[in-house]
């Protein structure tokens, strides 16, 4: 069976608790869960669920001691039908703006398990589609993305737009991706740990290494913008990579499925043959390859690859950070999912799992994406006009602050004007001396990703440079 997230096992507790308006105690609840979904936590585990629910205000406890019992939080309404359909509290329901098909969805995979048609995977739903002439995406509704996602950078070599806000969107999505999987981590908690290295206190390390897994992901793709595409190489990789310490069978990292897995609160069940799993895997990315349209290349595989399950696990991780590719590759501005509704997310996806219909689906990625577009524009409208000398020697000055961080060498006048010499023409030297000397000074744990540097490398350097640092002293 498939790891069950910390979300799903959330829902699960709120399920069970709810099914005792008077209270339940901690031990019922272990006893209530392993009855109905033969899921058992660690008694500090399920402590720590219990007391997030209630800081969420989900769930209250009332009594002392052994006498302390749970309820569900006054005024919440929940259906009991297991991890995926647990609800939220009525009118004040934190939820996207759905459309009349998107309604109806939600409203089905809310209904009981019990009422819900039990379905495998139906391998027509993807064979279906034709790139160029299928579309999940209306023309107009390409043409108003298009409109929203448009950047400066469009003319410019691929992942440029990306790279420029690439502080802001490690931290994004890195933490808005982690959070629709259950993490706890704060914006700032996954600000600190990214830029600083700094581990949030009372935090799992589960939640800690898929915040840093992501972002190994996310500067893969943008380092690797002209290369990357939707081919098996690439798609292995960025799940190898999402999974890395997480999966309980190390080797099934960037391999395919090839046992069954289930998946906790619906009634979909994904497909289990192996050949099926390697010839739908095959299909669905020479179709997404085929598909003209970016945005639709990402609602398509937003779509099709969580519904394929091929792999073990962190399948929809997958999914959004190989949605942002074609964006990336487009210059257009990327989709961070951040403030994404958990539930409507989790309901979207039941919706392709269960009645394979897109519409509550896409009602979530189009909000999704107004809501990225609108926090990047904000960004971008404060940024500088690139410099035409930068944008001709990026990638030689990546290669110079290499040189340097890399040898551990001191960025002494001498030695830069050694690199550039060795970089550059006579003409554009001493512009470039003075691009170089400005971006060893301006250099910090949060920016060395944009040159390329491992954090060890830029700490290894520091330490020679600079041997009186705090940061050097940090344990």
């Amino acid at each position: 069976m498939s790891r069950t997230t910390t979300s799903e096992e959330l829902q699960l507790i709120e399920s069970v608790v709810a099914a005792h308006p008077n209270g339940i105690g901690i031990s019922d609840i272990e006893a209530e869960m392993v009855r109905s979904q033969n899921a058992k936590l660690n008694r500090r585990t399920l402590q720590r669920r219990l007391q997030k629910l209630i800081e969420t205000k989900r769930l209250s406890a009332e009594g002392e001691s052994i006498a302390l019992v749970y309820k569900l939080a006054s005024g919440k309404v929940v259906a009991l039908t297991g991890v995926a359909a647990s609800a939220y509290a009525g009118e004040a329901e934190l939820y996207v703006s759905v459309s009349p098909e998107g309604a109806r969805i939600r409203d089905q995979v809310r209904l009981p398990l019990m009422h819900r048609r039990p379905v495998g995977y139906r391998r027509e739903f993807l064979e279906a589609y034709q790139p160029g002439q299928t579309f999940y995406l209306s023309e107009s509704l390409r043409s108003q993305l298009h409109d929203m996602g448009r950047t400066a950078a469009n003319e410019r070599p691929a992942g440029t737009y990306a790279r420029d806000i690439l502080s802001r969107l490690l931290v994004d999505l890195s933490w808005a991706s982690s959070k629709l999987e259950g993490n706890t981590y704060s914006r700032r908690d996954t600000q600190n740990l990214i830029e600083l290295g700094q581990i949030a206190q009372g935090k799992d390390a589960i939640e800690t290494q898929m915040i840093l897994n992501h972002k190994a992901a996310i500067e893969m793709l943008i380092e690797d913008a002209d290369e990357v595409c939707f081919d098996a190489f690439t798609f292995k990789n960025i799940h190898a990579v999402l999974s890395q310490d997480l999966m309980r069978d190390p080797q099934a990292s960037g391999r395919l499925r090839r046992r069954t897995v289930e998946i906790s609160g619906t009634v979909f069940h994904p497909a289990a043959l192996p050949q099926v799993i390697e010839d739908c895997f095959e299909q669905l990315l020479n179709k997404a390859s085929a598909i003209p349209d970016p945005f639709e290349q990402a609602f398509f595989l937003m779509v099709q690859l969580p519904c394929l399950q091929p792999f073990e696990d962190v399948n929809k991780r997958v999914s959004r950070i190989g949605a942002n590719i074609p964006l990336i590759k487009s210059n257009l501005c990327p989709l961070s999912f951040v403030d994404v509704p958990e539930r409507a997310y989790v309901e979207g996806t039941l919706g392709v799992y269960e009645l394979n219909e897109v519409d509550l689906l896409r009602d979530v990625f189009v909000w999704a994406y107004e809501r990225s577009c609108q926090r990047y524009l904000a960004i971008t409208q404060t940024m500088v006009e690139p410099d035409p000398l930068k944008i001709k020697y990026r990638e030689a000055l990546i290669q110079a602050v290499q040189v340097v961080v890399k040898g551990l060498l001191r960025p002494q006048s001498d030695v830069i004007a050694q690199v550039a010499r060795d970089a550059v023409n006579e003409a554009d030297r001493e512009a470039f001396i003075q691009m170089l000397t400005d971006a060893l000074r301006q250099l910090h744990e949060g920016s060395v990703a944009r040159y390329r540097l491992r954090r060890s490398e830029y700490l290894a350097w520091h330490a020679r440079v600079h041997p009186e640092s705090e940061l050097v002293r940090k344990p």
